[in-house]
């Protein structure tokens, strides 16, 4: 091998190194979640609702936070509040980023669950925390943007039924943009941890 051809070798050994350092770097970046990945989904990207004071919402309202996102009812007798209840807790962890994160609960019985009603419920977790709904007549397409499974199961009386649904969050990062769907009985330290890659990383 010449001179010329040493030289030439070596510069690409050295551009091969330094092309794997670069890959090496970005793949050590890209976060590692407990939830599931769904970034780039083509589905839940928005919605249009009303909130439990009477302001109407989109997910650009909430710019600048992480917004977790559970559907659900007041009546629900353990997923609902057990989920609710993580969702406090999962803020408590973030500590002093507790205040970037917006819970927002979306209920699937309208009929029942009235603005006065889901205020008082969510007075019961956190005050912080947003309930949103719609009219019955718009809540079938609603579940099936966010491919959220609902299904009526009527009780004794007719105003005393309970509402099979799917349970899990999804979760938004700070420009809005969805991220994650946790699944229900997922450790909060888990998706708190989650939450902080979220926060630091600006993709």
């Amino acid at each position: 091998m010449t001179k010329r051809h040493t030289l030439k070798f070596i510069a690409a050994c050295a551009l091969l190194a330094s092309c794997a350092g670069q890959l090496t770097a970005c793949s050590e970046a890209s976060p590692k979640f407990t939830a599931i990945d769904i970034t780039g989904a083509e589905y839940a990207r928005d919605f249009a609702l009303t909130d439990h004071n009477g302001t109407a919402r989109t997910i650009q309202d909430f710019a600048g936070k992480i917004v977790m996102v559970f559907f659900g009812y007041t009546q629900c007798p353990d997923v609902c509040p057990t989920s609710m209840v993580e969702m406090v807790q999962i803020k408590k962890l973030l500590g002093a980023d507790g205040n970037r994160l917006q819970g927002i609960f979306v209920t699937v019985d309208p009929e029942r669950d009235k603005p006065e009603m889901l205020k008082l419920y969510m007075e019961n977790f956190d005050p912080s925390f947003l309930a949103l709904y719609t009219t019955p007549d718009k809540l079938t397409a609603l579940a099936k943007e966010f491919r959220v499974y609902y299904k009526k199961v009527d009780g004794p009386t007719p105003t005393s039924y309970t509402i099979d649904h799917t349970a899990g969050s999804y979760v938004y990062d700070t420009r809005g943009k969805l991220r994650l769907f946790t699944r229900y009985g997922t450790k909060p330290e888990l998706t708190a941890a989650d939450i902080r890659q979220l926060l630091s990383v600006v993709r």
